[in-house]
């Protein structure tokens, strides 16, 4: 009688676990937002140039050099998978790239919310289960539609007074850019930390043991 309880009583714990934030996953985040802020300040010129290059060939053609912008939300929801996590690591990034310094200031940090929580909605509507490389790249995607919402109000020139085609366009190509830069190299960049054992304390680390 003991045993058959604690098997019935088992999956609500594990399920209570799974959801719970441990002090590792805190300094993770913490990390990696860090790591990604950094990343972000090198793709500022990088990114720049080529947002400039593509939005002079069309207008709207520069959201295609966004998605490293919105990879933060990607590797956090992969490695963390807690709620929340994607969110988080993509608004320390975006922090610790204002505090360094940008061309946007302070309104990078409201991009950042946006475009976590983007991410962030993603994993949710799978409820934390499930952390292939489709919803990799959907998450990106999400990103980068809470990315194109955000600059439709917000900035020295919202996007909503531009003309439908070029907001059509950007959508595409935020999008696509998302899904490659931000949901692929995301993945394939989680799947190279884990083969080298630094996520061993993770699912994502564990899942790498197992294919191996």
């Amino acid at each position: 009688m003991h045993t058959s309880t604690s098997a019935r009583t088992a999956p609500a714990v594990t399920s209570t676990n799974r959801y719970r934030w441990r002090v590792v996953d805190i300094v993770v985040a913490a990390v990696l937002g860090v790591a990604v802020g950094l990343v972000f300040w090198g793709w500022n010129a990088v990114g720049g140039l080529w947002f400039a290059a593509m939005d002079g060939l069309t207008p709207g053609l520069g959201g295609i050099a966004v998605g490293i912008w919105l990879i933060g939300g990607v590797i956090g929801g992969l490695i963390i998978r807690k709620p929340g996590a994607a969110l988080l690591v993509e608004l320390i990034a975006a922090v610790v790239s204002a505090l360094i310094g940008n061309m946007w200031g302070p309104l990078t940090i409201v991009s950042g919310l946006a475009q976590g929580l983007g991410a962030e909605l993603i994993f949710l509507a799978f409820l934390y289960l499930r952390f292939s490389l489709p919803v990799a790249m959907l998450a990106g995607v999400g990103a980068g539609v809470g990315a194109w919402v955000n600059e439709l109000f917000v900035g020295s020139s919202p996007n909503i007074a531009k003309t439908v085609e070029f907001n059509l366009t950007y959508l595409g190509t935020l999008v696509v850019s998302g899904a490659l830069l931000a949901g692929l190299v995301g993945w394939l960049l989680v799947r190279a930390l884990a083969a080298t054992g630094a996520l061993s304390r993770f699912a994502a680390g564990r899942e790498a043991r197992r294919d191996v």
